[in-house]
């Protein structure tokens, strides 16, 4: 039996690893939460955080802030820019994994619900991007996603 290597990233790029994809995935975080928190506080108080109240939820606007935005936010960097705040920051890009080319629309959205099929097996959907050749965790495989380096990266 030989064995292949991978075909190269899309236009000779470098995919971009495990680390890096965390750095990227915590500064996102942080933004995230820079504009959720306050936003979430305006609308309900301070006490919104109380841990004795946390888990019921105060109503839609808990629903929007939390939920629907951030997942807007990132699909819109996707198709605008390809990448978040954190991938730019690493300089990075998400792009489709057959033509290099910007996500669709409909990839951009199976890449962001399939985070949670990648977070519910005690994070293994993540994980994997660390042992996979292509670098590619299970949302870039079920979007047909991959993250590479930017080409102006310097």
């Amino acid at each position: 039996m030989q064995v292949v290597d991978p075909p190269p990233p899309p236009r000779h790029q470098a995919y971009v690893g495990f680390w890096a994809r965390v750095w990227a995935t915590l500064i996102d975080t942080a933004l995230v939460l820079a504009v959720t928190v306050p936003l979430l506080a305006a609308t309900y108080g301070w006490s919104y955080f109380d841990p004795q109240t946390l888990g019921s939820a105060p109503g839609v606007a808990d629903i929007v802030i939390s939920y629907v935005a951030p997942a807007v936010a990132a699909v819109a960097f996707w198709l605008v820019g390809q990448a978040t705040p954190g991938k730019m920051a690493i300089s990075a890009r998400v792009v489709d994994a057959s033509t290099g080319n910007t996500l669709t629309l409909r990839q951009s959205v199976v890449r962001y619900l399939s985070y949670f099929v990648s977070a519910l097996p005690l994070g293994a959907g993540f994980l994997w991007v660390a042992f996979d050749a292509k670098k590619q965790g299970w949302h870039d495989k079920l979007a047909g996603s991959l993250v590479v380096r930017a080409k102006d990266r310097r």
